[in-house]
């Protein structure tokens, strides 16, 4: 409940509505309970002494009150659906900014199918219980205490059927929300499992056609979307069993009145109009339970999904501006002093152990080593992607938790492993590195990058589209786009993470060439090819998380066995080709 109280705090200028959608609520509930007692005098008073008028008056008089009803709750419904999906666009957007500001430590912990869950179908349920219970909410309360305290004063003998009836429909409530309670957690639990299975799916539609695993995956699918189907049936057979337990009750309550008001009546203790009144209360407090109970299992649902929501909300950053950040990177230089890393805090290796580097401004250093050798985990510790486990990574001579993270990873353009295009034109993806570029600097860029070769054939150019995650250009071609995109940021440090392995040799030497006339920059270069990092300042050999060997090419090639199997297999074809 303290999360979805939480949540509420959400509702900013909508708070305004949903007062207003309450209030109306109320008006409604006031006109209602006004018809029963205009009808018990209808009937004992009009038509008992055949009164045309007064009946006529009294008829008009519950119109009226019916048509204000009416009015009342049209304009709740425009004021709770106002009210309800503003709230529920400000948590999503809450939700999204937060992952924004997540590192990449704290993306690990939630699964990308869990945050699309958390944000759609998690939200959508807060806002049906705000569009949905929000009326009887606020109604059934005024209705149930309003209706009963009329019932006694109309009648207390009668009434008293109430005090037998409400422990029954409390005792019943009860049973259902604590049995479907922890059931609406597990449903959304499998909704995060069939989203991950969609997205993996179509995400991966290309290979599943190439390797003819269609029948695979729709089985894949089939199995969670009937582990769903099966979750839902269960949860909701469950949580529908409140409304027969409570007609039953309720029409047990209505036999029972008419067998004892029926006796007053003969009796003449009791008048045909009200027991007709006392009847229609009747049918308000119990239908002021059923939707009670109702409320308590949208409130239910509800709180299930505000706990998943709040994980998103309370998952606290592990990387952060410090207070006095420092706004400026002096220079390109890198330096790890006894640094190691590992992904969890109860891993029991490190990733990077003891790692000791000094490279300075405008070097140019080629980082090489086997599958699983931590080459991207030393480079993410720079822009701060991560934060080092032990020890300390300075660029420009400060420590890089020193720095606003703003300014820092805008001095450091860095080209990732897996290469990420965005839907939209070429101009759109590549002004990620500069928004203030015009089109000359970006085709400077893309001259650099060697993408002006396709670019130019490419109908529309710059204004070319991509399709969804680039799929309108062809691996290579989306390397070299992403490094045009990072040298458009200008920066003082530029990290290329095996981001040439899709191009030929003779377009992989044209960029390096670009790449020389860039002074100032320190650029770091992860490569499998030797032809790759040769000509560099500086090369590191990485094995196990650990710098086995730092040099240049000819020192390596004299001195360091490892590299000297990677050349001779690479640029000799090894001992079996002589």
């Amino acid at each position: 409940m303290k999360e979805l109280k939480r949540l509420l705090s959400y509702l900013g200028p909508y708070r305004r509505d949903l007062f207003i959608g309450s209030l109306l609520v109320l008006v409604e509930t006031a006109f209602e309970l006004v018809i029963p007692v205009l009808m018990a005098d209808l009937i004992d008073v009009g038509v008992e002494n055949r009164d045309l008028h007064f009946i006529m008056v009294k008829g008009v008089q519950m119109g009226v009150c019916a048509l204000l009803a009416l009015v009342t709750g049209l304009m709740y419904a425009k004021y709770a659906a106002r009210a309800a999906y503003g709230w529920g666009a400000r948590v999503r957007e809450a939700q999204y900014e937060k992952v924004q500001d997540y590192a990449f430590s704290n993306l690990d912990k939630f699964e990308t199918g869990s945050l699309v869950t958390r944000m759609t179908t998690d939200v959508t349920v807060l806002q049906n219980a705000v569009n949905g219970g929000l009326r009887p909410l606020v109604r059934s309360p005024v209705m149930l205490v309003m209706g009963m305290g009329l019932a006694f004063w109309m009648n207390a003998r009668l009434a008293l059927i109430f005090l037998v009836c409400a422990p029954v429909l409390g005792f019943i409530l009860f049973l259902v929300v604590r049995t479907v309670a922890p059931m609406f957690a597990k449903l959304q639990k499998v909704m995060d499992r069939l989203n991950n299975v969609v997205q993996e799916g179509l995400t991966a539609i290309r290979a599943v056609k190439a390797f003819v695993r269609g029948e695979y995956e729709e089985e894949k699918f089939e199995q969670v979307n009937r582990e769903l189907m099966d979750t839902s049936r269960r949860t909701f057979r469950l949580a529908v069993l409140n409304l027969p337990a409570f007609q039953c009750t309720m029409y047990t309550a209505i036999v029972l009145l008419l067998w004892f008001g029926g006796n007053m009546i003969l009796t003449g203790s009791l008048k045909v109009g009200e027991l007709t009144g006392f009847l229609s209360y009747v049918l308000q407090v119990m239908n002021s339970f059923m939707l009670i109970a109702n409320v308590f299992l949208l409130l239910t649902r509800s709180l299930a999904s505000a706990h998943r929501i709040a994980q998103v909300l309370d998952e606290e950053v592990t990387l952060a501006s410090p207070v006095g950040a420092l706004t400026q990177v002096p220079d390109g230089s890198v330096d790890f002093e006894g640094v190691s890393f590992k992904y969890h805090a109860d891993a029991r290796e490190y990733a990077l152990s003891g790692v000791d580097l000094h490279i300075k401004a405008g070097m140019t250093v080629g980082i090489l080593g086997g599958t699983g050798s931590a080459k991207t985990t030393l480079v993410q510790l720079i822009p701060r992607l991560y934060d080092a486990t032990e020890g300390v990574v300075k660029v420009g001579g400060h420590d890089v938790k020193e720095y606003d993270l703003t300014v820092l990873r805008d001095a450091v353009g860095i080209v990732l492993q897996k290469n990420v295009l965005f839907s939209g034109t070429v101009r759109d993806n590549l002004k990620w590195g500069n928004p203030e570029a015009d089109d000359e600097t970006i085709w400077a860029a893309c001259r650099a990058a060697r993408a002006d070769e396709f670019l130019e054939r490419m109908p529309g150019g710059l204004d070319a589209d991509l399709g969804q995650g680039g799929v309108n250009v062809s691996g290579g071609q989306k390397q070299r786009l992403c490094i045009a995109r990072a040298l458009l940021k200008k920066p003082k440090i530029l990290i290329f993470d095996d981001s040439t392995s899709a191009v030929d040799t003779a377009t992989e030497g044209q960029i390096r060439s670009a790449l020389k006339d860039l002074t100032g920059v320190t650029k770091l270069i992860i490569a499998q090819r030797v032809t790759s990092v040769m000509y560099t300042d500086l090369i590191l050999i990485l094995e196990d998380g650990k710098v086995h060997a730092a040099g240049t090419h000819q020192e390596l090639l004299e001195t360091d066995p490892i590299y000297q199997e990677i050349y001779a297999s690479q640029m000799k074809g090894g001992e079996e080709d002589g």
